[in-house]
Formats: structure tokens, C-alpha cells, sequence
């Protein structure tokens, strides 16, 4: 653990937790439509994964927010886009699933559970045969491992040995079913612990994902071939807006609750006198204002003109 990096955490943390609460509500006013799926007590998990990883190609599932946040991208061009405007990071045309950015090598989401794994497989091979030695990882949910791309993509990047890090976040339940009514693997890694190396991990603590994910970055990059994480980790939010979450017990999120990856990082940052509260009171204040800065530039940006839907179906290089 060291200051600088624990400064990120929880600025880049709070900023996606804050982002997220922000959208429910805007969603709940009518300004967003669509899908929202929301990561909310998952952002040690995607924020340690994405500092880690550094700015190497990333493909991710729907539920997006905090990754494209983390990695980089404005909170106002992503706001837009869950407002369905043509300042928005898709140009409006995305919304909540689909926020992508060829600048900052973050290819997602994917609506369909699991689709984007093979792409991942694709681009690592690609890397392979043009001699590149930076890796790529793709990021999924647990219910992705119960889909036959996912096997096919676990054996194909085996056999070719691609520079890829699958990364699975375990938050238990693929929409509203939970893992062990559905897996015959509680332990989602030994899935893949055949055909790589496969280990599981805290996804709660950003720490221990971030130094995770950046050996698995240096092992991808120096040995050329595949690695596996699994990261245990909740969601407190239902699988969409759309869900009721009543599947749940209240017990069931309380003791989720408890191990909390914000309030988690604040406890092992004050004792490490890695955190002054001062510090953390000026990232809440900035945070705020960012968001309702977000906010304000979305609801004062333009809808896409009719023509955009002719637009970016093909390539025109």
C-alpha cells in the first residue's frame, strides 16, 4: 500500500459510487431511459481492476459505469450518454450498456451476458501473430461462466496461449438467481484452473485486487499466455432498475454491507496513515460538484439528429 495510490482509490471509488446513485435517481426522474444496471458495492472490485491493469485494451460486460469512470473517462461524457445525448460517450446512441472509447481502449458493454469474451480472445490472438507483448483483459460476471462461449474462449486462448486476463466478478447472482442454484462450481476459478492459471481473490479489497490484476498483467505480458481471476464481490443494487430484488433477504445484504470495499479502504488507510480525513473530506466536495457538473452538462446537451442512426453501422477507413 502506498499514499498515491490510495488517494486514487478512493477519489476514482467515491466518484463511481456518487456517479451511480446520481443516475439512479435521474433515472427515477424520467432523464434516463432504457436499461440501468448499476455496480454499487462493486467498486473496489472494478476500481483495483482497472488501475491496475493500467490503459492496456479492456472489454467489459453492461454494467460499465464505474469501470469507464476508473479508466479515465469523463463523468459528463457518460452522463450525456445515459441521457441519450450526442455529447454522450457513444454519442447518445449506447446508453446505459453500451459505453465505448477507442481512445481509451475500453470496448464495452456488451448487452448479450458473455458475447464479449471470444472478442477479447480475438484481439489477445491478434496481438500474438503481430508480435505485440501487451496483454488484454475482459471482464464478466458470473453468470457468464455458465455459457458455452466462455468454455470455448477459456480452450481457445489455452491452446493458441494468448497474452489475456479473464477477469470474473463473482457478485453471486446472474440477474436474479444465485450461483449455486445454476453451477456446479461455487469457486468459479476451478473452471478455468485446467487450462490456466486460475485464482481467486477479494474483490472487496481494492488492495488486494489491484495487486492482483498487476501481476497478472506482468505474467500475460513476459509468459505470453492466459490468467485467470476470480474476485468475490456484491452488488447491492438489484440486477437492473427494472428488478426488484426481492430475492434477497435484508440479512443477506447487511452482511454484504459489512464488508463494504469504500469503507473498507478508509479503514486500512487511516491505519496506515495512507488517508487524512482532511483528504477525504476535499475528494466529497469535489465529487459533488463533478457530479452535478455531469448532471448540468447532460441535461443542457443536444438529443443526435435523426441522421446519426445511418452513421457508425459501417467502417469508412
Amino acid at each position: 500500500m502506498n499514499k498515491s495510490l490510495a488517494e486514487k482509490f478512493y477519489y476514482y471509488m467515491k466518484l463511481g459510487r456518487e456517479f451511480e446513485l446520481r443516475a439512479k435517481e435521474e433515472y427515477m426522474k424520467g432523464n434516463i431511459g432504457g436499461f440501468l444496471h448499476l455496480a454499487i458495492g462493486e467498486e473496489g472490485t472494478h476500481v483495483g481492476a482497472i488501475l491496475g491493469f493500467g490503459n492496456g485494451e479492456f472489454f467489459v460486460h453492461y454494467r460499465d459505469h464505474v469501470y469507464a469512470i476508473a479508466r479515465g473517462i469523463s463523468p459528463k461524457l457518460l452522463m450525456a450518454e445515459l441521457f441519450g445525448k450526442i455529447t454522450g460517450v457513444s454519442k447518445g446512441k449506447g446508453g446505459s450498456m453500451h459505453f465505448y472509447s477507442s481512445k481509451f481502449n475500453f470496448y464495452g458493454g456488451n448487452a448479450i451476458v458473455g458475447a464479449h469474451i471470444p472478442h477479447a480472445v480475438g484481439l489477445a490472438y491478434a496481438k500474438k501473430y503481430l508480435g505485440k507483448s501487451d496483454g488484454v483483459m475482459v471482464a464478466f460476471g458470473d453468470g457468464s461462466t455458465n455459457s458455452g462461449n466462455f468454455y470455448e474462449s477459456l480452450n481457445l486462448a489455452a491452446v493458441y496461449q494468448v497474452p489475456l486476463l479473464f477477469f470474473c466478478e463473482n457478485n453471486y447472482y446472474a440477474i436474479g438467481t444465485r450461483i449455486d442454484r445454476v453451477s456446479a462450481f461455487k469457486d468459479l476459478y476451478k473452471k478455468a484452473k485446467d487450462y490456466m492459471i486460475a485464482i481467486q481473490i477479494d474483490g472487496m479489497d481494492v488492495f488486494e485486487v489491484y495487486r492482483a490484476v498487476s501481476l497478472a498483467k506482468e505474467y500475460i505480458q513476459e509468459e505470453g499466455k492466459p490468467y485467470f481471476i476470480e474476485a468475490l464481490t456484491y452488488r447491492y443494487e438489484s440486477h437492473s432498475m427494472s428488478d426488484s430484488g426481492d430475492y434477497r433477504s435484508p440479512r443477506e445484504l447487511k452482511i454484504a454491507k459489512e464488508k463494504d470495499p469504500i469503507d473498507n479502504l478508509l479503514k486500512k488507510a487511516f491505519k496506515e496513515s495512507l488517508l487524512t480525513k482532511e483528504f477525504v473530506e476535499e475528494i466529497d466536495r469535489k465529487v459533488e460538484i463533478e457530479i452535478e457538473e455531469a448532471v448540468e452538462f447532460a441535461l443542457n446537451s443536444k438529443e443526435p439528429d435523426l441522421e446519426e442512426l445511418y452513421k457508425d453501422i459501417f467502417c469508412e477507413d
